[in-house]
């Protein structure tokens, strides 16, 4: 009884690793994403579309490499297997490269950073697309000189 039960606690967690690992394997342009950090920037730039091809054609300044290499240390100074530190920038109009997957980054709207978790589907979007710079219109009453009538309505 103890061997059965033994084999079948061995299954369960066979069963449960399984379950783990279906998720959809990501591929960018129909490259997966582990070969996606192996290539080479000529090789990724074939794959990205022609306004980011361009981008990086004119060159990287130095602010955006600057984000690159402290994305990086935070992902070095990260216990396994845990969310990096939250490294701030400015920087809206960077792209977003597949070296910078898991990282997480507090993109400013012009008044906060929020924090966003880079995930694989981002690559090539730029940074500014997932922090929203403006609060969206909220459509109610109409406020005070709205319409001729609102005149008469007596400030309480």
């Amino acid at each position: 009884a103890a061997s059965r039960m033994a084999d079948q606690t061995e299954e369960e967690r066979i069963a449960e690793l399984k379950k783990r690992r279906t998720f959809r394997k990501y591929a960018y342009r129909g490259v997966d994403l582990d070969q996606l950090l192996d290539l080479s920037s000529e090789q990724m730039m074939d794959l990205f579309p022609c306004r980011v091809r361009r981008r990086f054609n004119r060159g990287l300044k130095r602010k955006p490499l600057a984000l690159v290499k402290r994305l990086r240390g935070a992902k070095k100074a990260a216990p396994p297997n845990e969310k990096p530190v939250t490294v701030k920038t400015h920087l809206r109009n960077m792209i977003i490269v597949p070296e910078m997957i898991g990282s997480v980054v507090g993109v400013y709207n012009g008044k906060t950073f929020n924090g966003i978790e880079i995930k694989p589907d981002m690559v090539g979007f730029y940074l500014g697309e997932f922090s929203i710079s403006y609060k969206p219109v909220r459509h109610g009453r109409p406020g005070m000189g709205a319409s001729n009538s609102s005149r008469f309505i007596p400030l309480k």
